[in-house]
Protein backbone atom coordinates (compact mmCIF):
# COMPACT_ATOMS: atom_id res chain seq x y z
CA UNK A 1 0.00 0.00 0.00
CA UNK A 2 1.20 3.52 -0.79
CA UNK A 3 1.84 5.76 2.21
CA UNK A 4 2.45 9.44 2.88
CA UNK A 5 2.89 11.84 5.79
CA UNK A 6 0.48 14.74 6.29
CA UNK A 7 2.04 17.78 7.97
CA UNK A 8 1.01 21.29 8.97
CA UNK A 9 2.72 24.40 10.36
CA UNK A 10 1.40 25.06 13.87
CA UNK A 11 2.13 27.05 17.04
CA UNK A 12 2.13 30.32 15.11
CA UNK A 13 -0.01 32.31 17.53
CA UNK A 14 1.67 35.02 19.61
CA UNK A 15 0.62 36.52 22.94
CA UNK A 16 -3.06 37.44 22.73
CA UNK A 17 -3.16 36.92 18.94
CA UNK A 18 -4.43 33.55 17.76
CA UNK A 19 -3.61 32.11 14.37
CA UNK A 20 -4.98 28.88 12.96
CA UNK A 21 -6.97 26.02 14.49
CA UNK A 22 -4.12 23.93 15.86
CA UNK A 23 -6.03 21.54 18.09
CA UNK A 24 -8.46 20.58 15.34
CA UNK A 25 -5.64 20.07 12.82
CA UNK A 26 -3.73 17.86 15.26
CA UNK A 27 -6.63 15.41 15.14
CA UNK A 28 -6.12 15.00 11.38
CA UNK A 29 -2.43 15.39 10.50
CA UNK A 30 0.40 12.96 11.27
CA UNK A 31 3.23 15.50 11.79
CA UNK A 32 3.25 18.98 13.37
CA UNK A 33 5.84 21.64 12.50
CA UNK A 34 5.95 23.94 15.53
CA UNK A 35 7.15 27.56 15.26
CA UNK A 36 10.14 28.18 17.49
CA UNK A 37 9.57 31.79 18.52
CA UNK A 38 11.34 33.73 15.78
CA UNK A 39 8.92 34.16 12.87
CA UNK A 40 5.96 33.31 15.13
CA UNK A 41 5.09 31.65 18.42
CA UNK A 42 6.28 32.38 21.93
CA UNK A 43 7.26 30.25 24.96
CA UNK A 44 3.66 29.84 26.17
CA UNK A 45 2.39 28.95 22.69
CA UNK A 46 5.25 26.47 22.21
CA UNK A 47 4.49 24.86 25.58
CA UNK A 48 0.79 24.48 24.78
CA UNK A 49 1.38 23.19 21.24
CA UNK A 50 3.79 20.50 22.46
CA UNK A 51 1.20 19.40 25.01
CA UNK A 52 -1.44 19.16 22.27
CA UNK A 53 0.87 17.17 19.99
CA UNK A 54 1.45 14.72 22.83
CA UNK A 55 -2.28 14.50 23.56
CA UNK A 56 -3.13 13.58 19.95
CA UNK A 57 -0.04 11.39 19.38
CA UNK A 58 1.11 13.63 16.52
CA UNK A 59 4.81 13.55 15.60
CA UNK A 60 6.58 16.72 16.74
CA UNK A 61 8.91 18.75 14.53
CA UNK A 62 10.63 22.12 14.68
CA UNK A 63 9.69 24.92 12.28
CA UNK A 64 12.56 27.44 12.52
CA UNK A 65 12.45 30.70 10.59
CA UNK A 66 14.05 34.10 10.24
CA UNK A 67 13.70 36.52 13.21
CA UNK A 68 10.94 38.52 11.51
CA UNK A 69 7.59 38.40 13.32
CA UNK A 70 6.20 41.44 11.54
CA UNK A 71 6.80 39.84 8.16
CA UNK A 72 5.88 36.36 9.43
CA UNK A 73 9.29 35.10 8.33
CA UNK A 74 8.42 35.54 4.68
CA UNK A 75 10.99 38.27 3.93
CA UNK A 76 14.49 37.20 2.81
CA UNK A 77 17.44 37.84 5.13
CA UNK A 78 21.15 37.71 4.30
CA UNK A 79 23.30 35.86 6.84
CA UNK A 80 26.95 34.96 7.16
CA UNK A 81 28.36 31.46 7.40
CA UNK A 82 27.96 30.29 10.98
CA UNK A 83 25.27 32.86 11.73
CA UNK A 84 22.48 30.86 10.12
CA UNK A 85 23.64 27.63 11.74
CA UNK A 86 23.49 29.30 15.16
CA UNK A 87 20.03 30.68 14.36
CA UNK A 88 18.80 27.14 13.67
CA UNK A 89 20.56 25.66 16.72
CA UNK A 90 18.98 28.29 18.98
CA UNK A 91 15.45 27.50 17.78
CA UNK A 92 15.86 23.73 17.83
CA UNK A 93 17.22 23.95 21.36
CA UNK A 94 14.20 25.97 22.49
CA UNK A 95 11.67 23.47 21.17
CA UNK A 96 13.73 20.52 22.39
CA UNK A 97 13.46 21.90 25.93
CA UNK A 98 9.66 21.89 25.81
CA UNK A 99 9.63 18.44 24.21
CA UNK A 100 11.87 17.10 26.97
CA UNK A 101 9.64 18.66 29.64
CA UNK A 102 6.72 16.53 28.41
CA UNK A 103 8.66 13.41 27.50
CA UNK A 104 8.12 13.94 23.77
CA UNK A 105 10.71 13.17 21.10
CA UNK A 106 11.55 15.84 18.53
CA UNK A 107 11.41 14.00 15.20
CA UNK A 108 11.96 16.41 12.32
CA UNK A 109 13.00 19.90 11.18
CA UNK A 110 11.21 21.89 8.50
CA UNK A 111 12.53 25.42 7.78
CA UNK A 112 9.87 28.10 7.35
CA UNK A 113 8.93 30.67 4.74
CA UNK A 114 11.72 32.78 3.25
CA UNK A 115 14.36 30.60 4.93
CA UNK A 116 12.89 27.58 3.17
CA UNK A 117 12.73 29.44 -0.15
CA UNK A 118 16.32 30.72 0.10
CA UNK A 119 17.93 27.46 1.18
CA UNK A 120 16.81 25.56 -1.90
CA UNK A 121 18.86 27.86 -4.15
CA UNK A 122 21.76 28.66 -1.79
CA UNK A 123 24.45 26.07 -1.10
CA UNK A 124 25.73 27.79 2.06
CA UNK A 125 22.23 28.07 3.54
CA UNK A 126 21.54 24.41 2.77
CA UNK A 127 24.82 23.37 4.36
CA UNK A 128 24.21 25.48 7.49
CA UNK A 129 20.78 23.90 8.01
CA UNK A 130 22.10 20.38 7.50
CA UNK A 131 25.07 20.98 9.81
CA UNK A 132 22.85 22.41 12.54
CA UNK A 133 20.66 19.31 12.47
CA UNK A 134 23.69 17.00 12.52
CA UNK A 135 25.10 18.92 15.51
CA UNK A 136 21.88 18.57 17.52
CA UNK A 137 20.78 15.04 16.61
CA UNK A 138 21.74 13.13 13.44
CA UNK A 139 18.51 11.12 13.77
CA UNK A 140 16.35 14.20 13.20
CA UNK A 141 14.61 14.15 9.84
CA UNK A 142 15.22 17.05 7.43
CA UNK A 143 12.08 18.09 5.56
CA UNK A 144 12.94 19.73 2.24
CA UNK A 145 11.04 20.43 -0.97
CA UNK A 146 11.46 17.89 -3.72
CA UNK A 147 13.79 18.68 -6.66
CA UNK A 148 16.01 20.98 -4.58
CA UNK A 149 19.63 21.48 -3.57
CA UNK A 150 18.72 21.13 0.12
CA UNK A 151 17.10 17.74 -0.34
CA UNK A 152 20.11 16.44 -2.27
CA UNK A 153 22.57 17.86 0.29
CA UNK A 154 20.66 16.31 3.17
CA UNK A 155 20.92 12.93 1.51
CA UNK A 156 24.61 13.42 0.73
CA UNK A 157 25.38 14.31 4.35
CA UNK A 158 23.63 11.18 5.59
CA UNK A 159 20.59 12.90 7.07
CA UNK A 160 17.26 11.14 7.13
CA UNK A 161 15.54 13.30 4.53
CA UNK A 162 11.88 13.59 3.55
CA UNK A 163 10.67 15.16 0.32
CA UNK A 164 7.78 17.57 0.89
CA UNK A 165 5.08 18.66 -1.53
CA UNK A 166 2.23 21.13 -1.07
CA UNK A 167 -1.46 20.45 -1.36
CA UNK A 168 -2.49 24.06 -1.87
CA UNK A 169 0.32 25.44 -4.04
CA UNK A 170 0.88 25.39 -7.80
CA UNK A 171 4.22 24.38 -9.30
CA UNK A 172 6.53 25.95 -11.86
CA UNK A 173 8.38 24.08 -14.61
CA UNK A 174 11.47 23.61 -12.42
CA UNK A 175 9.43 21.37 -10.12
CA UNK A 176 9.35 23.95 -7.33
CA UNK A 177 6.35 25.84 -5.96
CA UNK A 178 5.25 29.05 -7.62
CA UNK A 179 6.11 32.20 -5.66
CA UNK A 180 3.32 33.61 -3.49
CA UNK A 181 3.78 36.89 -5.39
CA UNK A 182 2.25 35.22 -8.45
CA UNK A 183 -1.55 35.52 -8.73
CA UNK A 184 -2.12 31.79 -9.30
CA UNK A 185 0.28 30.53 -6.60
CA UNK A 186 -2.43 29.23 -4.28
CA UNK A 187 -4.98 26.51 -5.04
CA UNK A 188 -8.29 27.62 -3.57
CA UNK A 189 -10.46 24.80 -4.92
CA UNK A 190 -10.35 21.69 -2.72
CA UNK A 191 -11.11 19.26 -5.58
CA UNK A 192 -8.17 20.63 -7.58
CA UNK A 193 -5.88 20.24 -4.55
CA UNK A 194 -7.03 16.66 -3.98
CA UNK A 195 -6.48 15.72 -7.62
CA UNK A 196 -2.97 17.21 -7.54
CA UNK A 197 -2.04 15.47 -4.29
CA UNK A 198 -3.24 12.04 -5.34
CA UNK A 199 -1.50 12.35 -8.71
CA UNK A 200 1.77 13.29 -6.97
CA UNK A 201 1.62 10.38 -4.54
CA UNK A 202 0.45 7.72 -7.00
CA UNK A 203 2.44 8.68 -10.07
CA UNK A 204 5.31 10.85 -8.82
CA UNK A 205 4.39 13.70 -11.15
CA UNK A 206 2.82 17.16 -10.97
CA UNK A 207 1.31 19.31 -13.71
CA UNK A 208 2.89 22.76 -13.67
CA UNK A 209 1.25 26.13 -14.15
CA UNK A 210 2.23 25.92 -17.84
CA UNK A 211 0.73 22.46 -18.33
CA UNK A 212 4.05 20.60 -18.27
CA UNK A 213 4.28 17.35 -16.29
CA UNK A 214 7.43 17.07 -14.15
CA UNK A 215 8.71 14.39 -11.79
CA UNK A 216 8.17 14.94 -8.08
CA UNK A 217 8.64 12.86 -4.94
CA UNK A 218 5.68 13.13 -2.56
CA UNK A 219 6.70 11.70 0.82
CA UNK A 220 5.11 14.36 3.02
CA UNK A 221 2.22 16.64 2.12
CA UNK A 222 1.95 20.09 3.70
CA UNK A 223 -1.51 21.48 4.38
CA UNK A 224 -1.26 25.06 5.60
CA UNK A 225 -2.96 25.61 8.94
CA UNK A 226 -3.55 29.38 8.87
CA UNK A 227 -6.46 29.58 6.43
CA UNK A 228 -10.12 30.03 7.45
CA UNK A 229 -11.05 26.53 6.27
CA UNK A 230 -7.80 24.81 7.26
CA UNK A 231 -9.39 22.08 9.38
CA UNK A 232 -11.99 21.13 6.74
CA UNK A 233 -9.32 21.32 4.04
CA UNK A 234 -6.97 18.94 5.89
CA UNK A 235 -9.77 16.57 6.86
CA UNK A 236 -11.09 16.36 3.29
CA UNK A 237 -7.62 15.71 1.87
CA UNK A 238 -6.96 12.97 4.42
CA UNK A 239 -10.27 11.27 3.62
CA UNK A 240 -9.53 11.46 -0.12
CA UNK A 241 -6.05 9.94 0.32
CA UNK A 242 -7.39 7.08 2.42
CA UNK A 243 -10.20 6.49 -0.08
CA UNK A 244 -7.48 6.17 -2.75
CA UNK A 245 -5.82 3.44 -0.63
CA UNK A 246 -2.99 5.72 0.51
CA UNK A 247 -2.03 5.22 4.16
CA UNK A 248 -1.34 8.27 6.37
CA UNK A 249 1.67 7.85 8.64
CA UNK A 250 4.27 10.07 10.33
CA UNK A 251 7.75 10.61 8.91
CA UNK A 252 9.53 8.08 11.13
CA UNK A 253 7.06 5.39 10.09
CA UNK A 254 7.41 6.40 6.45
CA UNK A 255 11.19 6.06 6.53
CA UNK A 256 10.99 2.87 8.57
Amino acid sequence: MLKVDLNSDLGESYGRYTLGCDEELLKTISSANVACGFHAGDPTVMDYTVQLAKKYHTALGAHPGFPDRQGFGRRPMLMKKGELKNLILYQLGALQAFAAAYGVQLEHVKPHGALNNMMVHNEMYSEEICDAILAIDPQLILVAPTNTLTYDMGKAKGLRTISEVFADRRYDDDGYILSRSQPQAMIEDIDTAIAQVIHMVKYGKVTTIHGKEVNIKAESICVHGDGPIARAYAHTIRNALEAAQIKICNMNTYLG
